[in-house]
């Protein structure tokens, strides 16, 4: 389970890399369960209607805005819209940081947000693997060659109840058994998982397509293009 991550620190990477504003709040540099952290999302239907009605007040010569896209705020770690109250999402959120792309059209915890579109990417500039060949937890940054920004596959939810309201996200998985660098991590004789890395251009086509064609991008990213370095202790 990949459960600690390195947001986005630099401003410039937002609108350069993912096409949306900068964050307007402080994200924490190291995100780990049930903290704040952002995700890119397209803007929620009854805000995108909004903003094509004043769309429609411009000259003809306007540029044809397509897929608005927003950056979301939320807590890493999903709550499902069946959870009975705060208390209980505060504790079942630590458990749903990641969803298996193999069960999310079928899990009672994700299939809704998935069948209503709600898709995100989730900005990072690394993730965190434990590597156990040593025989002792060598906690490793995974982050892409290039040193480029990662656009990770994920859905996000809004849970209210009794006046409180949660948004929150997850990242997709996919089975990194095989993968050339990812099988080194995680506990050994458990499967290995990695987060669904998104190439670039499909940002647009992971966040629009239709939900029965959004499991086609549920694919492992090119070990190639990966590295991995010992976290060195402070």
């Amino acid at each position: 389970m990949t459960a600690h991550f390195e947001s986005v620190q630099n401003a410039a990477m937002y609108p350069d890399a993912f096409d949306v504003a900068a964050p307007e709040i402080a994200v924490e540099r190291d995100l780990w369960p049930r903290k704040q952290g952002v995700f890119v999302r397209n803007v929620p239907v009854s805000e995108g209607l909004a903003l094509d009605e004043a769309a429609e007040e411009e000259p003809a010569t306007a540029p044809v805005k397509t897929a608005l896209r927003e950056l979301g705020i939320g807590q890493f770690g999903f709550v499902p819209q069946w959870v009975k109250s705060a208390s209980d999402a505060k504790l079942r959120s630590t458990k749903m940081v990641n969803a298996r792309s193999e069960t999310v059209t079928t899990s009672n915890n994700f299939r809704d947000a998935w069948l209503a579109g709600q898709r995100c990417i989730v900005p990072m500039m690394a993730f965190f693997e434990d590597d156990w060949r040593s025989g002792k937890a060598v906690p490793t940054r995974i982050t892409r060659v290039d040193g480029k920004p990662m656009g990770v596959a994920g859905i996000w939810e809004r849970w209210t109840k009794d006046g409180t309201e949660i948004i929150s996200f997850t990242m997709l998985t996919v089975n990194a058994n095989s993968h050339a660098l990812l099988h080194r991590y995680q506990q050994n004789g458990n499967e290995k998982r990695m987060p669904v890395i998104l190439g670039e251009g499909a940002y647009d086509a992971w966040l629009n397509t239709k939900a029965e064609k959004a499991r086609e991008f549920m694919r492992a990213y090119s070990a190639n293009l990966l590295t991995a370095n010992p976290v060195e202790k402070k």
